[in-house]
């Protein structure tokens, strides 16, 4: 008998080292994840429940904020499947579409309907429910049930957080001095743009004044932050790295809104031979993904291309802005903005105006208005629209416009303010327009690049413009 004991201790001995030894074994796991829309190492940590650091040193990641769509990440330790993502529930046999209206939110047309926002951003694939825009179609499925939300969807959440940035329709200019705040008030701005040049290896803090000096006058401020192409084509991976970087640290600062670079289809911007929507989507990308994990509430604005059809005359050097778009929709640049910028600075006639150009080529549609806002929504029909740049340049109290700017000699400060009324009501009308920062309130340059000439104080210190722009906002 007491050998019998003594046997069937020994084999349960046995058994429980076999299955400790398989518990360690099964600890030890990897598995590969590949990287989704909208997701960021904070969610995937949460999802195997693996700590982010033993991700980043798994895979080598010396940025926590650079992962990409289509990555593929061995996930070190994983003792148990993954949590299971939620399963879509049944669809009821009846849709209706709803177009967004200024001022709603998803909760608010979810209420409308008696549903939930979890139910309308799942069926409409929106990774961030405060991303709506006026005129936007929405899928609503009535009495869906929604998956339950991420318990903790932010890893730096922010206890006041700051209201939907998909509000309605606003105007700001791009300002020089910002000696004008109280013109710029009165017209109905809200914004104020500002351009920054980064140079690798300067603190995300010289952004900080230009923050703080807009937060001063009670305005939202755009930063436009644009590097040095000699530096990107020196070597693009590393530069799109730090650059992304820099943008994650300005995002800390708090800004409203950061363009990511301006006109990368020229070479002025971007490194000749190396222009192409696909490799600034590369940017973009690696820039959105850094700016939304450092601070959700910013509206990233993809970087406005130059208006242009000269990429014949100039092959290497400048890629029009229609083809250019085309190369960042199908490199899959729509997942990584809020709003697609805009440039439209050559307009010579009426913002309603759809021919009668009188200049060469009179029919291309970056001489009209409206032929930019077709173009551009036709490429990218589900994204608003911020134009970042929109102005009419005339040389009145000037003098001579310089060579390769004559095709403005005729225009007027008053066709420039009755111009800039007509495209502010435009927008506010079609729904599908976020942001308008008009080019420029006070730049003082008149040389070969006559920045003053789009400037709306004029050289009398007048502003007629102010006052026709208050009258398209009320």
């Amino acid at each position: 008998m007491r050998r019998l004991l003594f046997v069937l201790s020994l084999l349960m001995m046995i058994l429980m080292v076999n299955v400790s030894t398989f518990a360690q074994d099964n600890s030890g796991q990897e598995t590969v994840h590949v990287v989704q829309p909208g997701e960021n190492l904070y969610r995937i940590s949460l999802r195997y429940g693996v700590s982010i650091a033993a991700i980043q040193q798994r895979n080598n990641i010396a940025n926590a904020s650079l992962i990409f769509v289509g990555q593929q990440l061995i996930i070190p330790g994983v003792g148990s499947s993954p949590a299971p993502q939620p399963q879509p529930q049944p669809q009821p046999s009846e849709q209706t579409t709803y177009t967004v209206q200024r001022g709603d939110t998803l909760g608010s047309i979810a209420r409308r309907f008696g549903t939930t926002y979890q139910a309308i951003a799942a069926a409409n694939g929106i990774a961030n429910p405060n991303l709506i825009y006026p005129g936007q179609q929405l899928v609503i499925s009535g009495g869906t049930a929604a998956p339950s939300p991420n318990p903790n969807p932010n890893p730096n959440p922010n206890p006041n957080p700051a209201p939907p940035i998909a509000g309605g329709f606003e105007i700001g200019g791009h300002v020089e001095s910002f000696s004008y705040p109280d013109q710029m008030r009165g017209a109905g701005m809200t914004w104020v743009k500002k351009q920054l040049v980064w140079s690798q290896g300067q603190p995300a803090s010289i952004a900080q004044p230009l923050i703080d000096q807009a937060r001063a006058n009670g305005f939202k401020i755009l930063l436009g932050i644009v590097g040095d192409p000699g530096q990107l084509g020196a070597n693009r991976t590393q530069y799109i790295q730090d650059f992304a970087n820099f943008l994650a640290g300005v995002a800390q600062l708090g800004p409203d809104a950061i363009e990511v670079w301006n006109e990368p289809n020229i070479d002025r911007q971007w490194p000749a031979g190396q222009i192409n929507g696909s490799a600034y989507t590369e940017m973009l990308r690696a820039a959105y993904l850094a700016i939304k994990n450092a601070n959700p509430n910013v509206l990233v604005i993809s970087g406005a291309p130059a208006p242009t059809g000269a990429e014949g005359a100039f092959p290497g050097r400048v890629v029009n802005d229609n083809r250019f778009l085309s190369q960042m929709a199908a490199a899959g640049a729509a997942s990584y903005m809020d709003c697609l910028g805009v440039h439209y600075n050559e307009g010579i006639v009426s913002p309603y105006a759809t021919s009668g150009d009188p200049r060469g080529n009179g029919g291309y549609y970056t001489r009209y208005y409206l032929g930019m806002i077709n173009t551009y929504r036709g490429i990218f029909p589900n994204k608003p629209l911020c134009f970042t740049e929109l102005g009419y340049l005339s040389g009145e109290g000037y003098g001579p416009l310089p060579p390769g700017f004559e095709w403005a000699a005729g225009v007027t400060v008053q066709n420039q303010a009755e111009w800039l009324n007509g495209a502010i009501q435009i927008a506010r009308s079609r729904g599908d327009i976020r942001l308008i920062i008009i080019w420029n309130v006070d730049f003082t340059r008149y040389d070969n690049d006559p920045m003053a000439g789009y400037a709306i104080i004029r050289p009398n210190g007048q502003c007629p413009a102010c006052n026709t722009i208050r009258a398209a906002m009320q």
